[in-house]
């Protein structure tokens, strides 16, 4: 007689419930790791019988040992409650006795124009075009490396951003200078796809609903990424081979090479490209409420941190009483 099926892993089962629930394979991956290393922080005791002691003790461990960030803490802590809501269907009657890191109220690293100026001549290809595009509409790396031809309207001058921070979509404008070079660049990427599909490739990843919707959108020109990987890799989901987006680290290394080149003594990142953009739109006289949108911030209050970086830099800021004598 044939055994019953065993029943799935702890963290097999969560797994499961994230792709249910369609979240990044970023986020599966942050979830299941942040989950094994609760479990075994607590001696591979099984979650369901632990509460709110227990998480608030891994909690603690990770702010006072660990050493890791408030913001890197806020993201153990939602993998647990997803554990705990989504896979134990526990109703959480403690979740109002677990500590929360209060997150550190920090001024962003912004770059002077002709900071970004000097950032930018250090940099070629499609880095520096991605950088570029960045710094023009204010996108987040991964919104960026996430567009698709047919998010970009050159007639308009406008760059859709699908599915950014809090699922939303918005729109930004695209840049006049960056419109030969971006034709130019999918041009050269038309050819990556043909090429791809003669082989007998050429799809990209779709959501679910929509892959299926469409079934056959996925190989179409205009659902193609714009920053396209250099090679086509498998799909660690579904074990399809495509060809994803370029990785966000190749770009993040070449901002890294170039601010140091370029000699700014600033910790510079992809992301002071989006800073960059909001201050620089304040200094010329744009009101934050339209910065506000542009950015995709659901709240204004995000956006007034600019108004503070351009207080502290002078500009429209406070003048100091030496200035005076």
């Amino acid at each position: 007689m044939d055994e019953p099926p065993k029943p799935p892993r702890l963290l097999d089962r969560l797994r499961e419930a994230i792709r249910v629930r369609q979240y990044s394979i970023r986020t599966e991956e942050a979830y299941v790791h942040w989950a094994r290393r609760f479990i075994l922080f607590h001696n591979k005791k099984h979650p369901a019988a632990m509460g709110a002691d227990e998480v608030n003790a891994f909690l603690t461990y990770l702010a006072a040992e660990a050493n890791v960030s408030s913001s890197t803490q806020g993201q153990a802590l939602s993998a647990i409650l997803f554990l705990y809501r989504y896979v134990l269907e526990d109703p959480l009657p403690w979740l109002g006795e677990v500590v929360r890191a209060r997150k550190p109220r920090r001024l962003p690293v912004v770059l002077t124009r002709d900071e970004v100026r000097s950032v930018l001549a250090e940099m070629a290809g499609v880095q520096k075009l991605v950088i570029s595009l960045l710094y023009g509409t204010g996108m987040r790396l991964l919104e960026g490396l996430r567009v698709r031809v047919k998010d970009i309207d050159f007639t308009a001058r406008i760059v859709v951003v699908r599915e950014g921070k809090g699922d939303k979509d918005r729109r930004t404008m695209l840049p006049r200078p960056l419109i030969e070079t971006l034709q130019e660049h999918l041009a050269m990427v038309r050819q990556v796809h043909e090429r791809d599909r003669q082989a007998g490739f050429g799809e990209v990843w779709l959501p679910h609903a929509l892959a299926r919707k469409y079934p056959n959108a996925a190989g179409e020109w205009g659902w193609q990424y714009v920053f396209p990987a250099a090679n086509r890799s498998r799909d660690p989901r579904s074990g399809t081979t495509r060809r994803h987006h370029l990785d966000e680290s190749t770009v993040q290394k070449a901002v890294k090479d170039a601010v140091r080149r370029a000699k700014v003594s600033k910790p510079a990142s992809c992301h002071s490209f989006r800073h960059s953009f909001a201050t620089h739109l304040l200094e010329d006289g744009y009101d934050i409420r339209t910065i506000q949108e542009l950015l995709g911030h659901a709240d204004v209050q995000t956006t007034m941190i600019y108004t503070h970086v351009l207080n502290s830099v002078g500009g429209r800021g406070v003048r100091s009483p030496l200035e005076t004598l």
